[in-house]
């Protein structure tokens, strides 16, 4: 009797712990989702929970059927809630495969197994953990992640806390003291992770940066060219007016009168035709500098399509 009842103590106080046994059983990782492990530097106990959670890459269409979101935003993972203590959320990710874009599914593994450890915190834990993140997100000056958790207040806010719980930690260099001591029980070096997060986000930083100094430059270029145009203009009528003097002081025989207009009309001519080639050189400058334009909205578009589900486009 004592025996059946200390078993019964046991499995109501290790309800988890029993859970994740049958999980478990008979699961073998794949030897992607181990390196992502690896790679995110997660603790025993949190590649437990990744494990636990049947972590799969899936190519879009496969990951669209298996992440059914309402966001508006690009998604790149999921974690499925579990349905009461006995059950377990599953972790989607979208299989990127961009070279630009390494370190995104990283990342992803990360912000969603923190998704799954968040779940199993008890009542007063979370509300401890949501009072560090909340007071530390009060302090930050990323704009990218201040956006970011305004559009989740706007369309889910009971997801708010879980998911600054995610990106402060996979996203944010700097914390405070009590959130890395917190998160250092889950990986070995969170740094790493952020590291990736930069790397990937710079990507399109990078691309940003050059296509807003291209458009300076072209916006430069359009006046000097318009300027331009508008004194060719200008000279344009002056010399048909010039012409027909000659051409009427040729006609009244007025030859010394005619001589004498005829090097400031030469000048004009010259004037006019140097404006023409300069303003035919930044005319190509400048459609040079288009094409580079279109070709980093052609780059910006592909890392896009890399990242989103809903691009089902061939070889992204």
């Amino acid at each position: 009797m004592l025996v059946i009842i200390f078993g019964g103590v046991y499995a109501l106080l290790n309800v988890q712990d029993i859970a994740d046994y049958f999980r478990l059983r008979g699961y073998q990782p794949s030897a992607k989702v181990k390196t992502l492990a690896d790679d995110t530097t997660m603790k025993e106990a949190t590649r437990r929970v990744f494990y636990v959670s049947h972590p799969k890459l899936d190519q879009k269409q496969a990951f669209n059927e298996n992440c059914k979101t309402s966001e508006q935003s690009i998604v790149l993972g999921c974690y499925g809630s579990s349905r009461g203590i006995y059950s377990s959320g599953k972790i989607y990710l979208l299989d990127v495969d961009q070279p630009k874009l390494a370190g995104v599914v990283e990342v992803t593994a990360a912000h969603e197994v923190l998704h799954a450890q968040y779940e199993r915190l008890s009542s007063p834990e979370q509300a401890r953990v949501d009072r560090m993140t909340s007071d530390f997100f009060k302090t930050l000056k990323d704009e990218r992640i201040r956006e970011t958790m305004a559009n989740y207040e706007k369309s889910d806010p009971g997801s708010v806390p879980n998911e600054l719980h995610s990106i402060l930690a996979t996203e944010v260099p700097k914390l405070s003291g009590e959130l890395e001591n917190y998160y250092s029980g889950y990986f070995k070096n969170r740094q790493k992770i952020v590291s990736y997060s930069e790397d990937y986000e710079q990507a399109f930083v990078e691309l940003e940066n050059r296509s807003d100094a291209i458009k300076k430059q072209l916006d430069g270029l359009r006046v000097q060219i318009d300027s331009n145009r508008s004194r060719i203009d200008e000279l344009s009528s002056e010399l048909k007016q010039k012409k027909a003097r000659l051409d009427a002081l040729l006609a009244a025989d007025q030859t010394e009168e005619y001589n004498r207009s005829v090097s400031g009309f030469n000048e004009l001519v010259s004037d006019y035709n140097s404006l023409v080639n300069q303003t035919r050189q930044i005319i190509n400058q400048f459609n040079d500098l288009v094409k580079k334009f279109n070709d980093i909205s052609i780059q910006r578009d592909e890392l896009n399509q890399a990242i989103d589900s809903n691009s089902l486009k061939s070889g992204l």
